[in-house]
């Protein structure tokens, strides 16, 4: 028998990391309302550390598409694999040349394309996808709050034309020397 809706709980799982950061931001106050000279420049930047904190992870949440895609995205090591039913693959992050979240069918798909031509598709809704955005925000010039909009973006009408219903939205391409992207 618990003491707490059931709703609450889900809610307070899935906010926990906003929820710690917020909690940090409001110690770091209070250490600035105590006063002192060590006191405020810690409490000062316990308030930045924790704001900083939350809007990191409400741009997680927001990255986080609820679906039932079918597949598994796990990333490990410097590598992002996608195990589908039918189609998988993996591609190294390092390599990452372009990243572009397609509209195919009416699913929304991000393409991963490395610099040797070869690229995965992998379901926005996938089981394990919400890992992507760590991945993505360590890349080069990455705009993570462009990833998210990207993301929340409005979605087309769920078409069933092969190739009609089709949009490309580039999220991010390297821009360093040295790498040819076709």
């Amino acid at each position: 028998m618990s003491f707490v809706r059931q709703d609450v709980i889900d809610f307070a799982v899935r906010w926990r990391e906003a929820i710690i950061g917020a909690a940090v931001a409001v110690a770091g106050g209070w250490l600035v309302w105590l006063g002192g000279y060590l006191l405020v420049p810690l409490g000062g930047l316990l308030v930045v550390l924790g704001a900083s904190w939350v809007v990191l992870a409400v741009r997680r949440l927001r990255f986080d598409q609820p679906g039932d895609a079918p597949g598994v995205v796990e990333v490990l090591e410097g590598q992002i694999s996608y195990f589908g039913p039918t189609v998988g693959g993996s591609v190294g992050i390092p390599e990452l040349v372009d990243i572009r979240l397609l509209t195919l069918r009416g699913r929304r798909v991000w393409r991963l394309k490395q610099a040797d031509g070869q690229a995965i598709l992998i379901p926005v809704e996938a089981a394990g996808a919400e890992r992507l955005f760590d991945a993505f925000a360590a890349l080069p010039g990455m705009d993570t709050a462009a990833l998210v909009a990207a993301v929340r973006s409005e979605r087309p009408g769920t078409g069933t034309a092969l190739a009609l219903d089709t949009e490309v939205r580039q999220v991010w391409r390297r821009s360093e020397r040295g790498v040819v992207v076709r």
